[in-house]
């Protein structure tokens, strides 16, 4: 599909892209799961409640798989700004929507962005219609019962589960039939 009415008239013509985006934090503090035992064996497992932690900033184009990964120290509208700068820095050519929720630092006055990237915002309350809460879950499944010593151990398991994704693995977690279908009636492809 090409952008003719959202496009300032100098501009040339772009291919669209959806993708979702969202953030979640890592951390040296145990990340939790269930785990198969026998019946009647309760199980064991080394835990740690470590305070120090990240924040990994990510978009997914559930049609394609693409995926676009940042790491920053914390939260925030400047982090989000520089984000969504690179992101758009990374994909020049394409015209972007970005399916984000409400965080107060998602729609800041003072956010500069980019002219290939617009927001849509979903739904105050409604993590589960974005899917790259389910890809932080396949990744953070990766990383269960592990105990790092420290936050460069953790950045090191994270780039391996991180690499394990091939654009078909996070198109398959991410592509809601919904979205899929929307996107195919708009001619979006």
């Amino acid at each position: 599909m090409i952008v003719k009415h959202l496009l300032p008239p100098n501009q040339p013509k772009q291919r669209i892209r959806y993708w979702c985006t969202d953030e979640t934090r890592l951390g040296l503090k145990t990340i939790s799961g269930k785990v198969i035992t026998l019946k009647g064996v309760k199980p064991v497992g080394m835990n740690q409640w470590g305070r120090e932690n990240f924040y990994l900033y990510g978009a997914v184009e559930p049609l394609t798989g693409e995926s676009f990964f940042l790491e920053f120290t914390h939260l925030d509208g400047v982090c989000f700004e520089r984000f969504v700068q690179e992101f758009a820095v990374a994909y020049p050519e394409d015209f972007h929507i970005l399916q984000m929720d409400n965080g107060k630092f998602h729609d800041s006055q003072q956010l500069q962005i980019p002219e290939n990237v617009i927001f849509l915002f979903q739904p105050p309350h409604t993590p589960e219609v974005n899917p790259i809460e389910r890809l932080w879950l396949e990744i953070k499944r990766g990383l269960r019962w592990e105990c790092f010593s420290s936050l460069e151990e953790l950045r090191a398991a994270l780039r391996k589960q991180l690499g394990k994704l091939s654009n078909e693995i996070v198109a398959s977690v991410t592509g809601y039939e919904f979205i899929i279908d929307a996107l195919l009636v708009l001619g979006i492809s």
